[in-house]
Order: structure tokens, then C-alpha cells, then sequence
């Protein structure tokens, strides 16, 4: 037995060999920290970091190769393939509740064998081919759901007899906290851990329908795991804690903006995207688009420190979930680029992070293909010296039927332009329309020289470059041709 502020755990046996768990601890992966001033991320070496990626689960086609090590090669195989098109991160929660045999503690404090192992080939492999995780400790959702089942259930020798209380409990405290021990103990070295989500979708159901307890709850657990960090490795990983995004306008008299936008021992700030009917059940796909688009900009004016922001889940959950429907791939690829593309130049850090809401519960070809094509726009700007700010109203475009997505600061601007329609009948742009060029005005650009690379979303490339002068009411072009959308990266000559 091990003890761990005040709550005893074991771990039974180690079957993992001491090269991989050595690779798990100290791993040639730089560490990722927020950049100094800017709202995103570098690694410990100063250069710039985006996070590309999806959730995942280690019960899912893609990695059920972990567990037991049933198929190492296949995994292996996977997150090489990943790397390849530009993923950089994976969501990931240390115990997926949806099935009974993964939970990371079974029963309570005792952490199995073959799930301590899983992960340790899991960051070894993160760490062989250059990914990173954003770790969550608990799959709150299906821990809710199948609570019965819980090795937290009082009756099953837990601690609690409702997940109601878990925000609220003592003893469910220094639990968590001893669940956080063990895995900073363990892999909290790694390079490949890029951040931690210290609690996922934080919600007043789970503290006897209050919010009160929110930043108390926070400051503990960030503490406890910063603290342990700082005195294994000498720093600490990022650290952040999600929230259902609906949950901001379903609930507007709570305050759970402060603890998840402001938090003072919060690195970065993430939500989910799931805003009814346009994200959750879209039937076309610029709607969703445009509220990403909005929601981003919602949340930065609601950053007092310029951290970096996130969406850390979205996708068309309500179709999956309830109507028991699979979007037409199609649909779904240009639904998924499209809110990629609105997340990212409207401010956001990377290209926000899909659940897959598909069966099976993977992503497509397509949408890695969007992800490939994001991460070769990344380098036509300078993210580590990037003071964004967003500009999704103030940016002027000539065409009414053109949304435009755009942030900036006095030397640099992303815009993204996006046609309105003309819309096919399945919801989707149409392809065969006549292409547009509209004039563009980005405000906030010093008085100099620009040049202006565009980029072709869809395809990967650049589809023009040219030059122009901003003045003192900032720079006015017109857009390269386009059919659909183009994204356009603006730096000083």
C-alpha cells in the first residue's frame, strides 16, 4: 500500500518492462507551455505548438489495441499514421466507464495491472512518434450513467452514494487526489502529457446542483497536482478544467464563467461545443460555422489575461446520441473542416477537438485529410509572437453572403472567408458555383507592407500570394477567386 493524502492505494504487480516505463518518465518529448504574451502554445524549447486532434478512448476500434496488449502493432501503426497527417494531440480520459473492465481503480485505490501497463505503452508510443495527450482523470458522463457500477459506488466499497456529491465529498476528495498521485508519479515526466484536464465538464449536478464550490474545487486539485510536479520535475504541465458549453446559456445565473475562464491556477481555458441544433443536429453545414465562430468570440472577451482558449469537444452529439444517426460522410467532412477552419481564425488554439459521434467511433479519412491541411497552413504564422485579438465583426467584407472569421494584432491577421451558399439540397456548399472575390478590409494592422498568403482549405496548398499596403485604417485587398472558402495568413513583407 501506498498512502497519498490521507487515502491508501496499490498498485497490484508491475508487468511492464522497465525500458518502457523509463521512456514513459523521461522521454525526449520538450515539455509544452503556454508562450510568454501570446495565447497559445510553444514548447519548452520556444518553438510553436498547436493542438491538432480529436477525443479518443482506450475501449475504441482505433486503441483497443492496448488493453491486455492485444494488438500493440496495430496502435502503433495508427498513431504513426496520425503524426503523419498533422495530428498532434489526443483527448483522452484514464478510465472510459462506458464498459466495466477499464476503470482505472478496481475497487477504489487499487489500480489494475493491465491498465497502469496499458498506459505505459500508450505514452511510450505518444512519445516514439511525437504526439501529445490532454488528460482527463474521469470519464464523468458515463461514470454518471453507470454509476451502479462504480468502483466509487459506496456499495461497490467506494466512498459515495451518489455521483451528486463527488464535487462535495471529503473522501472522494483525497481519492481524486491519490488517482492524480499515481499518475503524476508515473508518466507526469512525460513530454507527451501535454496538459491537464483536471475535471471533465465540471457541472453543478455533481455538487448537489451548485456552482459554489467550483473554484475551491479547482484550486484544490490544482495545487495538489502542480505542487507534486514542481517537486518530482522541478515545473508543472498546463493545466485546465472543461465545461458543457450549453450549460453557459442554459444556466446564466450561475456563476460558472469565473472558474472556467478566470480561474487564477488555470492555464488555459476550454469548453465544450455543443450549442443546440447548428453544432449538436446540424442540417447545413455553415450554421455550425458560424456559432463556433461565435462561441469563440464569446469566450475571449471573457478572458481577463490573454490565456490561450480551446474547444476541447464538439460535434453533432444530439444526431448520434439521440436520433441514432450517423452523418453521411460527405456532410460530415466539410461540417468538421468548416468548424476547424471557424475555431482557429477566429482566435481559438488549433482546430478544436472532435468526439466522433460515428459509428464506429472513429474519424474519417476526410477529416484527417482537414486536419493534414490545417497543419501545413501553420507555419505562414508566427503563433508564439501572435496577440490576437478577435475580429469576427470588425473585419468588413464586400459580399453579404460571405461570413468572415478573423483575429489579429497590430502585424499579423488569419481571416477566413466562408460562402453563405449558395447550398446544395443535403445541406452542404455546392461546388459548381461561380467563384467570388470580394474586398476585404482587416482593421488593427499597422501602417506597412503585407504579404498575404491564401490558402485552399479543401485541397492543402496555397493558391496565391501576393502584397499589399495597410494604411492607417488597416489593410483593404481582394480576395484571391474562391468557391467555397479561403484562408488567408497576413504577415509584414
Amino acid at each position: 500500500m501506498f498512502r497519498g493524502h490521507d487515502t491508501p492505494f496499490a498498485y497490484l504487480g508491475d508487468q511492464t518492462s522497465p525500458d518502457v516505463r523509463a521512456a514513459a518518465r523521461k522521454g525526449p518529448l520538450p515539455w509544452i507551455t503556454v508562450a510568454p504574451g501570446a495565447p497559445y502554445f510553444v514548447t519548452e524549447t520556444g518553438e510553436p505548438w498547436t493542438p491538432i486532434g480529436q477525443n479518443d478512448a482506450i475501449s475504441w476500434d482505433e486503441l483497443k489495441g492496448l488493453f491486455r496488449r492485444r494488438d500493440l502493432p496495430s496502435v502503433e501503426r495508427h498513431l504513426r499514421w496520425l503524426a503523419d497527417h498533422g495530428v498532434t494531440c489526443l483527448r483522452l480520459m484514464l478510465e472510459y466507464a462506458q464498459v466495466r473492465h477499464r476503470y482505472f481503480e478496481q475497487p477504489m485505490g487499487v489500480f489494475p495491472p493491465n491498465m497502469v501497463r496499458l498506459w505505459d505503452d500508450l505514452f511510450a508510443l505518444c512519445e516514439r512518434h511525437g504526439l501529445r495527450l490532454l488528460l482527463t482523470p474521469f470519464d464523468t458522463f458515463w461514470t454518471w450513467m453507470h454509476w451502479r457500477h462504480h468502483p466509487y459506488n459506496r456499495r461497490n466499497g467506494g466512498c459515495l452514494d451518489g455521483f451528486h456529491r463527488v464535487l462535495l465529498c471529503p473522501e472522494a476528495r483525497s481519492a481524486i487526489k491519490a488517482r492524480f498521485t499515481f499518475a503524476v508519479e508515473r508518466w507526469g515526466g512525460s513530454g507527451a502529457l501535454f496538459a491537464w484536464d483536471l475535471w471533465n465538464e465540471i457541472h453543478p449536478a455533481q455538487a448537489e446542483g451548485s456552482a459554489d464550490c467550483f473554484n475551491e474545487f479547482i484550486h484544490d486539485l490544482s495545487a495538489h497536482v502542480r505542487g507534486l510536479e514542481t517537486r518530482l520535475y522541478g515545473r508543472s504541465h498546463p493545466q485546465t478544467v472543461s465545461l458543457f458549453g450549453p450549460e453557459l446559456w442554459w444556466r446564466p445565473h450561475m456563476p460558472l464563467k469565473e472558474p472556467v475562464f478566470r480561474h487564477p491556477d488555470l492555464d488555459f481555458a476550454t469548453i465544450h461545443f455543443y450549442r443546440e441544433r447548428t453544432i449538436d443536429h446540424p442540417r447545413n453545414t455553415v450554421g455550425a460555422a458560424v456559432d463556433t465562430g461565435r462561441i469563440v468570440r464569446e469566450a475571449l472577451a471573457e478572458i481577463a489575461d490573454g490565456r490561450p482558449f480551446l474547444d476541447s469537444e464538439h460535434g453533432p452529439i444530439h444526431t448520434f446520441k439521440d436520433k441514432k444517426i450517423t452523418l453521411p460522410e460527405p456532410f460530415d467532412d466539410e461540417y468538421f473542416r468548416h468548424m476547424q477552419w471557424a475555431h482557429v481564425a477566429s482566435g481559438a488554439a488549433g482546430g478544436g477537438m472532435r468526439w466522433p459521434n460515428r459509428k464506429p467511433h472513429v474519424l474519417t479519412a476526410g477529416m484527417r485529410r482537414a486536419q493534414r491541411a490545417l497543419a501545413g497552413f501553420l507555419p505562414l504564422i508566427d503563433w508564439p509572437r501572435f496577440r490576437r485579438v478577435n475580429l469576427n465583426e470588425e473585419v468588413e467584407v464586400s459580399s453579404a453572403r460571405t461570413a468572415a472569421f478573423a483575429c489579429g494584432d497590430g502585424r499579423q491577421a488569419l481571416v477566413w472567408l466562408l460562402r453563405r451558399g449558395p447550398l446544395d439540397p443535403k445541406g452542404m456548399l455546392r461546388r459548381d458555383a461561380e467563384p467570388i472575390s470580394p474586398r476585404v478590409r482587416v482593421p488593427g494592422l499597422k501602417a506597412g507592407r503585407y504579404r498575404i498568403t491564401a490558402w485552399d482549405t479543401r485541397a492543402g496548398a496555397v493558391v496565391g500570394a501576393f502584397e499589399a499596403d495597410g494604411g492607417d485604417g488597416g489593410l483593404a485587398i481582394s480576395a484571391p477567386p474562391f468557391v467555397s472558402d479561403v484562408a488567408l495568413a497576413i504577415r509584414p513583407a
